[in-house]
């Protein structure tokens, strides 16, 4: 096996390997969103230290749209909707960025009510502190960030607290997607307060609008500490009770993944925490910390606070909390793809259009391995030079296939060729496509990014398939320049592999057929110089 076909084969295999995942997923039954009223099992059981009279496993209706006021929370980044009916953030639309598919709309990442549920939430643990069910009264209904102000907030307060005096505060920064979440306790009860604060992401298992059919992405909990550092879970493993989580850990954050964008509980600093996550009634699952709260004397104000992080997923989310910026899904190929995209988006800072950005770096890919694929080239081109022989040959000893390869080896030898010198050039630059292609499907900076006429996002399939037409052609031309197969099974492979791979580039997005096309132009460009110089090179040295 040559090294185009070798090179094309492992391609192939890696889209059939991405289509057939895709088409698992998109089989598997989806159970639809059940609203019911039942033991409140989103209420975590914490085994962090709580007072005594506290019971975590009372139960309480649970309520899936609860009946409250809403508080309408403007910024320049954010609209959210919190509501006094537990004091949760029950909507929150990502003002900067577009929402999938009417892009006259902000993005929604957490909705109560509609496609899917994707809820934050947060409340306190003891004998008659509010949970995330409790009602809450705010002073106003409507709030904006003022111009030349940086910071805004929300203070809600408990209605039935018993002997405390509790408040819910929510604080909103100017160009930030932190959201500051906090408790303050007045104990005016005789006895100590113990209490314990848990927050929480409540989501179904429904997969985000952003994930294409074809292309499926990550859609679950993460979990990053630093002794077991970065961990994802299916939700199937949540509801089989196989997710095993940190013991004890006095760091780290829990979060919510889906394409392009993440939400995550940011505890500050290190001390004692409790990850949980969790199946709830429906379809529902659960992912959070519990926080112990230091001991409130009688008379005494208490006060936790954590920090809710709800926005695009990016490498650079590693300045907010160590690991967050490994919720960027750049799969196994994490080492390549990395260096690649932070390439790209530097050249994308200079010339501001991404798809130039994706042309400029498959051209400095290119120069990087020019002299590895000149050296697949040449073998290649030797090969050509060497068909009419091989093909004698293969006449020759057609009935006796032992000969047949002993004769091949000889002229192999004869001319100095090495079948399979140009393997280990091509193995080496799978892996950065198969890099290029995690970084281009998994970074947000590159949705909706346009590039020219009717490439309006990159990150989607080309809408009229014109570039994977394109791609389809330039295999075609490269086929030509190969050398023809001995075998007619692999010829006739090679001329309907074009077609193959054009319908297998139908579904991926545009930024990555992008770069194949490029690469493609750039590999023929090349491959045409070196086996013409060795086709005149060798017609020189048969004159002589």
């Amino acid at each position: 096996m040559d090294m185009r076909r070798l090179f094309l084969f492992l391609i192939f295999s890696f889209s059939i390997v991405v289509l057939w995942s895709a088409w698992v997923r998109q089989s598997e039954p989806h159970t639809p969103v059940v609203s019911s009223a039942s033991n409140d099992s989103s209420i975590p059981a914490a085994s962090i230290r709580v007072a005594q009279q506290t019971d975590v496993n009372a139960p309480i209706e649970l309520q899936n749209n609860p009946a409250g006021n809403i508080i309408v929370v403007t910024t320049d980044i954010f609209r959210a909707e919190i509501n006094t009916a537990g004091g949760n953030i029950q909507r929150l639309d990502l003002l900067q960025h577009k929402d999938s598919i009417d892009q006259s709309k902000p993005f929604t990442l957490l909705q109560q009510q509609g496609e899917h549920i994707y809820v934050a939430q947060s409340g306190l643990l003891g004998k008659g502190l509010p949970t995330h069910n409790a009602k809450f009264s705010t002073a106003r209904e409507d709030y904006r960030l003022p111009e030349g102000k940086d910071v805004i907030e929300v203070r809600l307060v408990a209605l039935e607290a018993g002997e405390t005096n509790i408040t819910k505060v929510y604080t909103f920064h100017r160009s930030s997607y932190l959201v500051e979440v906090a408790y303050e306790i007045e104990n005016h009860g005789a006895a100590t307060l113990s209490p314990s604060a848990y927050f929480q992401l409540v989501r179904d298992s429904g997969v985000a609008k952003d994930s294409s059919k074809f292309v499926p992405t990550f859609t679950g909990p993460a979990i990053f500490t630093e002794k077991e550092k970065f961990q994802k879970f299916e939700f199937s493993d949540i509801e089989k009770n196989k997710v095993k989580l940190p013991a004890s850990p006095d760091n780290g954050w829990i979060g919510m993944l889906q394409h392009y964008f993440v939400s995550a509980w940011l505890p500050s600093g290190k001390g004692p925490r409790e990850f949980y996550a969790k199946k709830l009634d429906g379809n529902q699952f659960s992912a959070g910390v519990v926080l112990p709260i230091a001991n409130i004397e009688s008379g005494q104000t208490g006060r936790i606070s954590t920090r809710l992080y709800a926005g695009p997923a990016q490498t650079k989310l590693d300045e907010i909390a160590p690991g967050l910026g490994l919720t960027v899904d750049y799969g196994w190929l994490t080492v390549f793809s990395t260096p690649l995209f932070w390439l790209m988006l530097h050249i994308n800072d200079w010339v501001h259009n991404w798809g130039v950005s994706i042309i400029l770096l498959t051209v400095l890919i290119k120069l990087v391995f020019f002299p590895l694929s000149a050296t697949s080239y040449r073998s290649m081109a030797k090969m050509r030079l060497v068909a009419p022989k091989l093909e004698k040959i293969k006449q020759q000893y057609s009935g006796d296939r032992e000969k047949l390869n002993r004769a091949m080896m000889d002229l192999y030898k004869t001319e100095k060729i090495n079948p399979l010198g140009g393997c280990l050039p091509m193995l080496i630059q799978i892996p950065v496509f198969i890099a290029l292609y995690w970084a281009i499907l998994s970074s947000v900076e590159l949705r909706h990014a346009p590039f020219f006429g009717w490439i309006t996002d990159l990150s989607a399939t080309d809408p009229y398939y014109v570039l994977p037409l394109i791609m389809g052609i330039s295999m075609l031309i490269q086929s030509k320049l190969n050398p023809v197969p001995p075998d007619p099974m692999q010829a006739k492979l090679m001329q309907i592999m074009p077609i193959v791979f054009s319908v297998v580039f139908f579904f991926f997005p545009a930024g990555l057929v992008l770069y194949s096309v490029v690469n493609n132009i750039l590999s023929i460009a090349q491959q045409w110089y070196i086996t013409h110089g060795e086709e005149a090179g060798s017609k020189g040295a048969v004159k002589v």
